[in-house]
């Protein structure tokens, strides 16, 4: 005895028979705990992990029944309690319970890896990862992992099916996947598939028992004040995952179906995407929050030189406001003689990049009743595409390329080689593809397993021929610009064309107060911002709700590398504001959100990418506001000049959006600027170090 606990010679024998005393006691009072948590659930069953910075904790366990369950918390706060995982089948026996931990493993990882763009140069990747192996105690005896990956911003979680005898073809017919709060909080959120299938309604903030199937990105607000955001990372050939709510405050995942209603196609091996859950203290730790690209795969592509962020000008609003049509005809708008045009003004205005829609033959008629008409290497006889290649290219821009495809996807397929090779040819880099219809080929949501997987073709094979995608009308972000950094940029919500043509009249001012932290949480978008002309008229009465302060601050505050200055070129001459468009980068080596409430304002600061200047955007909705801006986040030894454009003294977006004040003074590190926003607008600032 006296070896086995290494006592010393010294201790009296009444101190050791003391001590034996008081370890038999505690053995037993250990015993008695032990009995009683293995009447709930084994205690070899439950397996904890914490972020680095021992913030938050992931939990697993299984039931008595043998059901894998997980809890989240956060600074010892419940942010999911106890929610089931599993799945169903068409052909096989669901897997839901039954099951035993047969292994486990916990690793670290602390790295740090470069975008070759983004809102941040660097990103760290600092996580505990927990592997569950798991198999089924009877029947067929399936095998299935669990991944969890707990980050210091949140928690991601995938599952693993190896390939095994008893599991090979698959179809998936339901993922039981739950997200369980402790209470009922409040949720920003869009409904499924209700105006269209490409996530192009307004943001409504509700209880979560006043929700239906969301989709997501979806921003939680905990009662405490806490900040949540679900979703997901690397999603290939699989469906889009969407929040169906099931009981009090829980949410089940549902997966997207295709046309037959099987929701999956598969056989093993195969992995989800990441399940995830941001974590945040404010709303601003919401946008720069990494874990969702961190939950991606490095890139697939080796040679980045031909990935090119920049600023175009388009073809492109003109038709909106019926100036212009798509189609051929007398008010063609891709003709040989416009597009030289706006290749000049490009040019002379330092943008690299002019989108042509309406170039190619299959525009005539209802064209979004069946794109099988499209040619995507035809071009209209007054659009002589050799010729304004050529021309672009003396003048130092690059043509966008435009494909609308009507979601005629099968036809758009059948085409993608020798449409891509012909630009390629032509030297243009980027293109902007389109799926305006409901459906693709007419029958499967554009975020089923058929949609991902023409997606990821259309990327794959754009980049085979060194083309960047600009998609519109996609399936959601969920990180892929990780893995293919030619995946620039998507649209998946209301951007500004809704300004011309909506029958609502138009985007509401809180409406780019609430993408940053909803939409924008999946990735660039191109929401094509820079009116500067208020004065048209719309059949529907939509016009653009904001001041042209706004306007600029919207190139600072909503991110996308393919940035657009949407209006027509004449409603740019002479106007000093143009300046801003015209400095203001696409990408960022870092981002600070200085202040924000989701829905009312937001004070967004980026440094450009060769990490010297400063851009601001601050915004608001319909409700005139007073901010003050600290720019403590400077270098403490640099001086710098504050080039302002904020709201003139009678701006108001309804009745005089024009009104903008222009000033410059000098600031550091302990300044303190009091912006006044005036309804529906903004400020935008450029900070540049003074050498």
């Amino acid at each position: 005895m006296k070896n086995k606990f290494n006592i010393k010679t010294a201790f009296s024998n009444a101190k050791l028979n003391h001590i034996m005393n008081f370890k038999i006691q505690a053995l037993s009072i250990l015993t008695f705990f032990v009995i009683i948590l293995n009447s709930c659930t084994n205690v070899d069953e439950i397996l904890t992990i914490s972020s680095p910075n021992n913030k938050n904790q992931l939990t697993f366990s299984l039931s008595a029944s043998g059901e894998p369950q997980y809890e989240l918390t956060s600074s010892k706060k419940s942010i999911i309690t106890t929610s089931k995982m599993g799945f169903e089948f068409v052909e096989n026996q669901k897997m839901t319970n039954g099951f035993k931990i047969i292994n486990s493993e916990i690793d670290s990882v602390n790295t740090t890896w470069e975008q070759p763009w983004g809102e941040f140069k660097t990103i760290k990747d600092q996580h505990t990862k927990l592997t569950v192996h798991l198999q089924e105690t009877s029947g067929d005896k399936r095998l299935v992992d669990i991944i969890f990956k707990v980050f210091n911003d949140g928690l991601g979680f995938r599952y693993y099916f190896p390939e095994q005898p008893n599991l090979n073809e698959v179809k998936i017919s339901n993922e039981l996947t739950e997200f369980t709060f402790p209470e009922e909080h409040s949720v920003w959120w869009i409904p499924v598939h209700s105006d269209n299938s490409y996530y192009e309604s307004l943001y409504r903030k509700s209880p979560i028992s006043k929700t239906e199937t969301i989709n997501t990105p979806a921003t939680f607000e905990t009662k405490d004040g806490m900040y949540l955001a679900i979703h997901e990372a690397n999603l290939t050939d699989f469906a889009s995952m969407t929040l169906r709510y099931t009981e009090k405050n829980k949410f089940q995942s549902e997966l997207v179906p295709w046309a037959d209603g099987v929701k999956v196609y598969t056989k093993t091996p195969f992995e989800t995407p990441w399940r995830t859950i941001i974590i945040a203290e404010n709303p601003g730790e919401l946008v720069t929050s990494t874990l969702m690209l961190n939950l991606n795969e490095p890139s697939k592509i080796e040679d980045l030189s031909w990935i090119e962020p920049s600023k175009y000008i388009g073809i492109w609003w003109g038709m909106h406001l019926e100036k212009y049509t798509w189609g051929s005809g007398e008010k063609h708008g891709a003709t040989t003689k416009n597009t030289k045009e706006y290749i000049d003004f490009a040019a002379e205005n330092g943008f690299n990049g002019v989108l042509v829609e309406g170039w190619n033959v299959g525009w005539d008629g209802d064209w979004t009743a069946d794109g099988t008409s499209f040619s995507f290497t035809q071009p209209y006889p007054d659009f002589d595409i050799e010729e304004i290649s050529s021309y672009a290219a003396k003048k130092g821009v690059r043509l966008i390329g435009h494909h609308e495809t009507a979601g005629a996807a099968s036809h758009y397929e059948n085409q993608l080689e020798a449409a891509f090779e012909l630009y390629n040819k032509m030297g243009v880099n980027a293109v902007k593809t389109g799926y305006v219809n409901k459906y693709l080929d007419k029958k499967e949501w554009h975020d089923s397993q058929f949609g991902v997987r023409h997606y990821r073709k259309v990327i794959e094979t754009a980049a085979k021929y060194h083309i960047m995608i600009d998609n519109h009308e996609p399936v959601k972000g969920t990180g892929l610009q990780r893995t293919y950094p030619n995946l620039m940029t998507q649209e998946g919500a209301r951007g500004q064309e809704y300004n011309a043509w909506s029958n609502d009249g138009g985007n509401p001012p809180e409406h780019t107060t609430i993408l940053p932290f909803t939409r924008m949480l999946s990735g660039p978008m191109d929401f094509t911002p820079g009116n500067f002309g208020f004065d048209y008229k719309s059949v529907q009465g939509a016009k653009v709700q904001t001041t042209l302060a706004k306007q600029l601050a919207l190139y600072a505050v909503l991110f996308s590398p393919l940035q657009m200055a949407s209006d027509l070129p004449e409603n740019y001459v002479g106007k000093p504001a143009f300046k801003f468009v015209k400095e203001v980068p696409s990408i960022w080596s870092e981002t600070k959100v200085l202040d924000a409430k989701i829905g009312e304002y937001v004070v967004i600061a980026r440094k450009d990418w060769e990490a010297k200047n400063w851009y601001l955007g601050a915004i608001t909705n319909s409700e005139k506001r007073e901010i003050k801006v600290s720019f403590s986040f400077l270098d403490s030894t640099k001086k710098y000049t504050a080039e302002i454009y904020t709201d003139g003294k009678e701006a108001n977006y309804k009745s005089n959006p024009y009104p903008i004040d222009i000033s410059k003074q000098n600031i550091d590190s302990e300044s303190i600027i009091t912006l006044i926003l005036a309804p529906g607008g903004g400020t935008a600032i450029k900070v540049s170090l003074v050498e």
